[in-house]
């Protein structure tokens, strides 16, 4: 029995979903352990490229099992869409899906207070996806969720929404002037209700069910959404997302011992993205930032919202504090092709704050603003690596690259990744 977590270990975007499917061959389940439709993982096998919000991303491998924990906020309307996407694509999953019945949901009204609120100019703007997870996530604190195994139970569930309609009802119209008339909280009825025989089909108990698939001595993936700094506790806050996208979120996210977590592998992107608002040390804002983007195919444009990601150099300050956060001891380096038109490449090794240097991230946010990277340069390779496959075979300047990554996060790069697809992968050992 294995089981392996694959943690972001920057602002997302790092390239989870095709590691996921990479190492979902030799697994056999693959379970999501938090957040919501506000992630887009990007999977790309020959010409079809799939992007999947809900859906753990090691789906596409047939016979495998997927799992969505109890940690995860779902919206019903987009998990049935990718379901049904993969429907016209041939791929059955109605017999390897499996939702836990404690998921709490993403209600319509939680859309409109994310989207409400992020462009109220009194509130402060996060740069969120107004895709309902931070309202959904309140409520579940707030102990005001509606969970799958409500949804599933129609006499009860009539009686919870009317509640709650009428509360978020007159929450809208009293702080935002926004009517949720009758036919609107009808129709939200109709459709949850819907929705609850749909997934009644997948619903279990996902802690007894991982907990008995170990037992079994079964291979186990853990998959979460974002990068270790949009984590609620760890991340730049207050630019993050509403739960804990770290490796300690596994036992909460799906109800499992510390003790059964074998391996955290951390995936590292080349060079650095941010979408959103927040911190980002080694932002360019010039040419060479434009051109990372340019360079970066289309997956540098958020697949849930179309925004132009914000580019950088890679900062190797926050990688090595995110291998001590989540016990990260080898790295995934993905993107790597990107700079192969680069003649010069920096990396920021430590940072300069108030001229004095600081090797580690600093927990206190108020020194942030004040963050000057102190770069090395390196020498490119000016060449295309796309089609390598062997690592001694990568051109010199690229293999000092990846070796200095090492001595900077204190880590070990066991996989290359040289392109999205599948077989665009150097494996190492």
């Amino acid at each position: 029995m294995s089981t392996l977590v694959i943690v972001g270990t920057q602002w997302g975007d790092e390239g989870k979903g095709k590691v996921t499917d990479l190492f979902a061959e030799n697994y056999d389940i693959i379970a999501r352990y938090q957040g919501g439709s506000n992630a887009g993982h990007t999977v790309v096998i020959g010409d079809d490229s799939y992007i999947f919000h809900l859906l753990p991303s090691g789906i596409l491998h047939e016979a495998k099992i997927c799992l969505i924990g109890n940690g995860v906020v779902l919206d019903p309307e987009i998990l049935f869409v990718e379901i049904e996407n993969l429907r016209k694509h041939g791929i059955d999953i109605s017999k390897r899906l499996f939702i836990d019945y404690k998921a709490h949901l993403i209600m319509p009204y939680h859309k409109i207070i994310d989207e409400t609120l992020e462009e109220d100019e009194n509130s402060r703007k996060i740069g969120t996806t107004k895709s309902g997870n931070g309202p959904a996530y309140a409520d579940k604190i707030c102990r005001s969720g509606i969970r799958v195994c409500d949804l599933i139970h129609a006499e009860s569930l009539s009686v919870k929404l009317d509640i709650l309609l009428k509360q978020k009802s007159n929450y809208l119209m009293s702080n935002y002037c926004i009517n949720l008339d009758k036919k609107h909280i009808d129709d939200i009825k109709e459709r949850y209700l819907h929705y609850g025989k749909l997934l009644k089909n997948f619903a279990v108990d996902g802690s007894l069910f991982l907990n008995e698939q170990i037992k079994k001595r079964k291979n186990i993936i853990f998959e979460g959404a974002q990068g270790t700094m949009l984590d609620i506790d760890h991340g730049t806050y207050p630019y993050v997302t509403s739960s804990n996208p770290i490796a300690g979120s596994v036992c909460i996210g799906c109800g499992i011992s510390p003790i059964y977590i074998d391996k955290v592998v951390g995936i590292v992107k080349a060079y650095a993205t941010r979408v959103g608002e927040g911190p980002f040390p080694t932002e360019l804002k010039d040419s060479i930032g434009q051109q990372l983007r340019d360079v970066g195919y289309e997956y540098e444009y958020d697949p849930e919202t179309g925004r132009p990601r914000r580019c950088g150099w890679l900062d190797t300050v926050i990688v090595k504090y995110a291998n001590r956060i989540n016990g990260i001891k080898e790295i995934v380096l993905t993107k790597l092709d990107v700079l192969n038109s680069f003649k010069k490449i920096q990396v920021c090794r430590e940072y300069k704050i108030n001229n004095e240097i600081y090797q580690h991230y600093p927990a206190d946010s108020e020194l942030i603003p004040f963050i000057e990277p102190v770069y090395e340069e390196m020498d490119g390779w000016e060449e295309d690596i796309s089609l390598v496959r062997d690592f001694k075979k990568l051109p010199d300047n690229a293999k000092k690259y990846i070796t200095r990554i090492e001595e900077l996060t204190e880590s070990i790069v066991s996989i290359v990744s040289v392109g999205p697809k599948r077989d665009q992968t150097i494996f190492r050992n």
